[in-house]
């Protein structure tokens, strides 16, 4: 029977310079012989999954953006953006609380650069996007966001953002102080679900692999979570197994460990 594999992208799929271990491509496409289905499940949204090298690998779908936006075989079968009411509030919440954003949309991103000055991220945002990052500055009431990402700075009000956000929002704290803002209902585990739904797959013959705090849902959720063994500790308590790190075969030990390859 054909099981459904969902795996998270930074430090899961490559790590933190964007290098994909030797091991992982091989296990994915051993997956796929044998009649499975990959798919990428990642906080980032479609606008910033880009790189060749991870879209030739081949993957049956894809759920981007927290569970905001879902595609199989190519084909989108769900999509949240926010309303232009909602992204003008956010904006203006964000810039009075000084907490500077980026609003991360399906097909681009639009970042306030002036608020994060000489953060590397968002110098590698504009590297890696080119015409698909643009300057907050640029916003319109057409824009497509479905979700968002702010930095905690030394002077930012967040207790006044939780306060006037918390009602739409999921806040996922990072470490680096970094906050993702995902629209309530949404979560890699719903939008796993909803690609569940429209295979008619059972959630029993679902695996997950993942490291960090927007994973945990999925890990839940999924019949078999698996953390990486570079996995913050939450991600590891949700988890069912626990691999190796990333630089060590995590992926392709994990799939050993429950027979699915050999």
């Amino acid at each position: 029977m054909s099981k459904l594999f969902f795996f998270d992208i930074d430090g899961t799929l490559w790590d933190e310079n964007m290098v994909i271990p030797e091991s992982t491509i091989p296990t994915l496409k051993k997956l796929q012989e044998k009649g499975h289905k990959i798919f990428l499940c990642s906080g980032r949204s479609k606008g910033n999954i880009r790189s060749k090298e991870l879209i030739s690998i081949g993957f049956d779908g894809i759920v981007a953006a927290c569970g905001c936006h879902v595609e199989v075989d190519r084909q989108v079968i769900y999509e949240n953006i926010l309303s232009a009411n909602l992204t003008e509030r956010v904006i203006r919440i964000l810039a009075d609380c000084r907490m500077p954003v980026v609003l991360e949309g399906p097909e681009y991103h639009w970042i306030d650069k002036e608020g994060f000055k000489e953060d590397p991220y968002i110098l590698y945002l504009f590297q890696e996007l080119g015409k698909s990052a643009k300057p907050l500055t640029e916003y319109s009431s057409d824009m497509r966001v479905n979700k968002f990402s702010a930095d905690v700075l030394p002077d930012t009000d967040y207790e006044r953002v939780k306060r006037e956000l918390g009602d739409e929002f999921d806040f996922l704290e990072h470490v680096g102080n970094v906050v993702e803002f995902v629209p309530k209902g949404n979560s890699k585990a719903t939008g796993i679900a909803k690609v569940c739904e429209y295979l008619h797959v059972n959630r029993e013959d679902t695996y997950a692999v993942g490291d960090s705090v927007n994973d945990l849902d999925m890990l839940n959720y999924v019949g078999h979570g698996i953390a990486m063994g570079n996995a913050t500790e939450p991600a590891k308590e949700a988890a069912e197994y626990i691999t190796t790190d990333i630089h060590e075969d995590g992926i392709r030990h994990a799939m050993e460990h429950y027979g699915l390859i050999s």
